[in-house]
Parts: structure tokens; sequence; C-alpha cells
């Protein structure tokens, strides 16, 4: 096959589609079940764009645009896994016992197509009309145009891929030592603090795939949560502690604990619906200028007569709007079903046209912002947690008024179930749309066509869509959810699953009516004085530091365990770039360390995966415990000086990498 011409390159084939769908399926399992025990997913455009570089650089014919392809199709599973911050509230609040797949599969592929829909008319305003500076979208680009462009780049491709691999396999090694109980799984100390009863400390999850998940969100939104575990572990669990009584019986860290579980985290939830009630507020002007401006650019478009070029050619607007009409069909069919039968089969034809209606409108919205965010900040970066919050509020509000006429135990119930499902496909669609503008804005750099983009997402949302459920189904069985009711988990160590206890807490307060406001309100409180703060800052430094109220409010929220090595992570990643700074082969070291760090996150994460199904298979909660039972502490110690040699030898490893392709 000759190379492709640059004005009609080579950009769908058959085995860039199976590649690209091949990285969704595995990216796809290792970020369901890092969502369910930390609350947090990473981007993947980046590792998928090194892999697909390095395999595809086999090929005389490959190109750049079919790399974006790749890529492309793969961002899915980055984005598309998010719905597990709300799916496995079914379970904790029992109306699932276990995971269905096909109404599990059809909110997140309706969902998924939606956000690609109701994000194409925005990507002439947010996109190549903006000046928003898309870090990932443009990260992604340039590692596509350097594997590219010359020898040196196809060098720096084989080298990504291998700190992919290396990656992958140290984190899956070290989860293997916490899994033999050689290592352990965290390193924890609780003390009293402050007399009358206080007490507080803190907890760090022996995990290199959360040390990665700092690394890639950078030193901001790391000090962000450290001081949101500063707020929470220094200041509201010392003092609430000194306010409660401590049960009879309970240790130190029992009582620090629980005060923080039932009173700091709903603070916490206060401090992010606040902040991302604020952040959504400013982005009203520009998303709202940028629909305009998208649909006066059709317009124009369409009466100019003048040929669109091949780079701006998007989906045409009439297959977008018959898209999202056909899709209601099954989106209603969905929720119907979902009610059929059950208390609520009365109410089905309002409750469905509420749904509907919801999904519609919240979609546009919620897809709207998040592309946004995705603009401003990173698809990594974007509150997800915040949309997720608004969206189960105003989901709640719309059923319960729908069903108030028939309260009752059962009813309520549900309602809350059906307000959780519905909150899961506008998610769906939220994080989609964010993707998609963030893919459009590589595809832009690199020479693609919208239009091919689009599609190449919407079969990635249908890879993702597939894996999903069988994960998330795989994970119930071996270890469960906390605090879930029919619990037939083998392993006795649950997944947190952080966000979905939030939303399903949520869920059953706005129904229920017991939602403990006044520990919300309190949490808003902080989270708009830390709004405040950023202002300042940012206005301060001239926009040089900042700290986002998001990733403060998420670190009183989530378990210090998962924070603190987030924190460690962002600060190391730091100074390692840093030190890279001044070196002819800084930028090169900064790419390579990024790709060890997303390898992290793949290794730990499909290890765990894996170790599900030998957990489901043997029947045993432990099923690689060799039996050496070291005590704790010297198993905290042998993690701790394992973790620091493998993070500098590999970071060591970087720099000498790039200091080679250099050369």
């Amino acid at each position: 096959m000759n190379q492709p011409s640059s004005s009609n390159p080579l950009e769908f084939s058959i085995r860039g589609i199976v590649l690209g769908i091949l990285i969704t399926l595995v990216f796809t399992a290792a970020q369901v079940y890092l969502g369910l025990k930390v609350g947090l997913t990473f981007a993947t455009s980046i590792p998928a764009a090194v892999i697909s570089m390095a395999l595809l650089s086999a090929f005389k014919d490959a190109t750049i645009q079919e790399n974006n392809i790749v890529q492309t199709i793969a961002s899915a599973a980055g984005t598309l896994a998010s719905v597990i911050f709300v799916l496995p509230g079914l379970l904790m609040i029992g109306w699932w016992a276990e995971i269905p797949f096909w109404p599990t599969f059809g909110a997140c592929a309706i969902g998924g197509v939606l956000g690609v829909m109701y994000t194409v008319p925005l990507r002439r305003a947010l996109v190549s009309q903006s000046s928003l500076p898309y870090p990932e979208g443009v990260a992604a680009a340039e590692v596509l145009k350097v594997g590219t462009a010359s020898r040196a780049g196809a060098q720096e491709g084989k080298a990504g891929l291998k700190a992919v691999v290396l990656g992958t396999l140290a984190s899956a090694f070290f989860a293997l030592l916490a899994a033999i109980k050689v290592g352990a799984h965290e390193v924890s100390y609780y003390f009293r603090f402050g007399g009358a009863g206080g007490a507080t400390g803190l907890g760090a999850s022996t995990s290199l795939a959360l040390i990665g998940a700092g690394h890639l969100m950078g030193i901001t939104v790391g000090i962000a949560m450290l001081a949101g575990l500063i707020i929470a572990w220094g200041i509201l669990v010392p003092v609430l502690t000194a306010m409660t009584p401590m049960a009879a019986g309970a240790s130190v860290a029992d009582h620090a604990l629980g005060v923080w579980s039932t009173q700091v985290r709903m603070m916490g939830a206060g401090t992010i619906g606040a902040a991302a009630i604020v952040t959504l507020a400013t982005l009203a002007k520009p998303v709202f200028g940028g629909l305009k401006s998208a649909l006066d650019a059709a317009r124009a478009a369409k009466h100019g007569g003048a040929a669109v070029p091949r780079e701006e050619r998007d989906m045409p607007i009439f297959i977008v709007g018959l898209v999202t009409l056909l899709a209601m069909v099954p989106a209603g069919w969905l929720l119907a079903t979902f009610l059929e039968g059950g208390v609520l089969a009365s109410l089905s034809t309002p409750l469905v046209a509420v749904g509907i209606g919801y999904i519609l409108v919240a979609g546009i919205l919620a897809a709207a912002v998040c592309g946004y965010m995705a603009g401003l900040i990173g698809s990594s970066n974007s509150p997800v947690s915040g949309i997720a919050i608004l969206t189960i509020l105003g989901a709640a509000t719309s059923v319960g008024v729908v069903g108030r006429q028939v309260m009752g135990p059962d009813t309520a119930h549900a309602l809350i179930a059906f307000a959780l499902f519905v909150t899961t496909v506008v998610l769906a669609v939220a994080v989609i749309g964010n993707d998609n503008l963030q893919d459009l804005k590589t595809g832009q750099l690199v020479g693609a066509t919208p239009w091919k983009q689009q599609v190449a997402l919407i079969i990635g949302v249908f890879a993702g869509s597939c894996v999903v459920p069988q994960v998330l189904d795989l994970l119930n069985h071996a270890y469960g959810f906390a605090g879930a009711p029919n619990q037939n988990a083998i392993s006795d160590q649950p997944l947190a699953a952080p966000q979905a206890t939030l939303i399903s807490t949520l869920a059953r307060g706005v129904i229920g009516g017991d939602l403990p406001w006044h520990l919300i309100g309190w949490g808003a409180v902080i989270g708009l004085g830390l709004v405040a703060f950023d202002f300042l800052l940012k206005r301060g430094s001239n926009g040089k530091y900042s700290l986002p109220p998001l990733g403060v409010g998420l670190a009183v929220y989530l378990p210090s365990a998962v924070t603190a090595p987030v924190v460690v992570g962002a600060v190391a990643g730091y100074y390692f770039e840093k030190a890279m700074r001044s070196k002819t082969y800084g930028e090169a070291a900064s790419r390579v360390g990024v790709l060890v760090m997303s390898g992290f996150i793949v290794g730990e994460s499909l290890f765990n995966v894996a170790l599900a199904g030998l957990i489901v298979v043997s029947g045993t909660s432990d099923p690689l415990d060799i039996g050496i039972g070291l005590p704790e502490s010297i198993g905290m110690l042998v993690s701790l000086v394992f973790a620091g040699a493998i993070l500098g030898w590999l970071y060591r490893w970087a720099a000498n990498s790039a200091r080679k392709i250099e050369a």
C-alpha cells in the first residue's frame, strides 16, 4: 500500500480499529478497578498513543492520523469508566445483588453516544476557534508528532512502550508483595490529639498506582489535596472527635475514622458541591457563547457555498440530531424496563418522561461544561465529582416530585434506585463529551478529520460499554462494596467505591428527607472560602498559582489512605521534572516519566482485576497468601523500602532513556 497523500491520509484501518478496541478493553478494566478503589481515574490518551505508535511503526504506510484514531478509540476507556462513580450505589442500597449486563451496557452506550452527539456542535467554538489550552489534548498531539517525525521520535516511541511495560511490571510486582502478605496494604498511625477525647492520624495505601496518579495530576492538584488532608485530619477530625464521645471498647483509630466517615466526609461533600456550583456558574457565559458561535459557523458553512476543508468536516448536524432523537427510544425502553414489575410500575410513564427529559437537558449542560473544563484543565482534572453530585441532586429531586404521591418506604427505595440509574446515563454523557473535545483538539493539531474521530470515539464507547459491566460484576463477586447489604463476596476487604458511596448517600437523603444538611452546609462554607482564596491567589500571582477548591474538597471527602500517596506522587513528580528542566533532554524525560506512571496505574489495576478472578475461581479471600505471616510493622517497612527503590530506579531509568534518545 502506498503512503496516502497529505490531502487524504490513511485514518481508518482494520488494524487501527482492532488495536484501539484491544487497548480500550485493557485500560477500561484497569480504570474500573482504580475508580472503585480510590474514586479517581486517569486519562488514557497518551499511553494509548505511545502503544499505538510503537506497534504501528512496523507498517510502512502507518500515518500520524491513523495513530490518532487508535488513541481516540482508546481514550473512551479513561472516561467511560467514570460511570462506576454511580453504578455501585445500586448495590449499596440493595437494589441489585449483582451487576446485570444489558442495563449497564445500555446506560454506558446510550450515554456515551449522546456525549459525542451533544459536543459535535461545540467543536468550532471550543476547539478550533478557541484559545483554551487543552493540556492533555496538546500533550497527546506532541507525543504523536514526536513519534512519527524523525528517527529519534521512533526511538522515543520504543522507549515509551518500554516505559509503560516496565511501569506495569513494577507495580504488578509491588501489588504481588501485598497479595502474598510480604508487604502491607496500608501504612497508618492514629493517636490522641488535643485532649478531651480528641484523636487523629493518617493512613496511606502502599500503592504505586496512586503515586502514578499523583504524578499525572501534577503539583497544583497535589498541593490542593495536601491542603484537604490538613483541613480534614489536622483540624476537623481532632475538633469533632473531641466533641464526640468515644464508643465503649473503641480504639483511637476507630474513633477517628468513625467521626471522619459520619461527619467530616459529609462536610467534604458540601465542599465539593459548593466549589462545583461556583465553577459551573462561571462557565455559563462562555459555554452558551460557544454554542451560539458553533451554530453561527454551521449556518455560514451551509450558505457560503465554498467546500469545507477535510480538517473542518464534522458529522453532519442532521445526523447528529437524528441520532440524538433515535437514542431516546432505547433510553426510554431502558428506563421503562428498569421500573417494570416494581412498586413504581403505575408511575412508569411520567417517570420515564422525566428521565428522558433530564437526560436531554442535564446531559447537554453537563457535556458542555465538562468539555469546557477539559479545555481549561484537562480531562483528568475535570470536575466529574461535582457534575455527579449536582446531577444526582437534580435527578433525585425530579423523580421525588413525581413519586411523592405514592411515597412510602418501598417506593422511596425504588425512586432512589431510579435516580441513580438516570444519573449513570447523564454521567456517561458528560464524561464522553469531555473526552470528545479533548480528542478533537489532538486531531486538530495532527491534521485529522473530525467526523472520523467522532465515529472512532463511538466505537470506543461500545467497546468500553462491553467491559464495564463484566469487570464490575467480577469485582463485586470477589471483593464486594463497602456498605452493600447483599454482601456475598469472597474477600473480607470490600472496595470502598468512595464516589458511589457519596452519590447514593445524597440520593437517599434528598428522597428520604434526612440528609445532614448542617454538615453539608458547613462544608459548603469551607468550599466558598476556598473559592475566594483561590480567586485571590490567582489574582495576586497573575495566574501563576492556584489552589483548586474541588481538589481540596475531594481530599476532605476521600480516605487519607487514598489521598496521601497521591500527594507523594505529585511532589515526587514535581521534583523529578524540576531536576530535568535544565537538561537538554528534559522534555523527553518528562514524557517518558509520564508513561512510566501510566504503567504504574495499569499494572496494579490489572493485577488486582486478575486477583479478583483468582479469588472467584478459588473461593478463598487470599489465594496468594504463602503463609509467611510477617508482623504488620515489618510489612509496612518492606512496602516502604520497595516503593522507594522502585520509584527511584524508574525515575533514573526515565532520565537515562531520554538522554540516549536526544543523543
